[in-house]
């Protein structure tokens, strides 16, 4: 079995490999998703200019005000929070973006965020 050192290290390099061939611009941010064990953090981020164009997270008051996040699972969450994200996408003109799983396997809370995102009208 993997240490936690050994498991976030393992992430940390799938992480720098994956970014090697993503790159946002401002016409097709990219969509970054990090989790927590107890939360989920999106952000659309433009690396020519080096900022972040809009994020969302469950700990946002919208996100929070959409839907009863204590009654939901993290999975349900994580779908919220993609719509949410894709809301303020399309609020700032984005409708394409280039998803980073940021070196987490593309299952559960991640492709619950990417359908989430999907449905709130981003393209990816």
């Amino acid at each position: 079995m993997l240490s936690k050192y050994e498991r976030e290290d393992n992430r940390l390099r799938r992480k720098r490999r994956i970014r090697s061939d993503i790159i946002g611009t401002p016409y097709r941010p990219r969509l970054c998703v990090y989790k927590s064990n107890q939360h989920v953090y999106a952000q659309l981020i433009d690396d020519f200019e080096g900022h972040t164009l809009t994020s969302a997270s469950t700990l946002d008051d919208d996100v929070q005000d959409r839907a009863d996040l204590d009654d939901m699972t993290k999975t349900e969450q994580a779908r919220v929070v993609g719509e949410v994200v894709a809301e303020r996408a399309q609020d700032e003109g984005v409708e394409q973006v280039v998803f980073d799983r940021n070196g987490f396997l593309y299952h559960g809370r991640l492709a619950a965020v990417a359908d989430g995102a999907r449905e709130g009208g981003l393209d990816f």
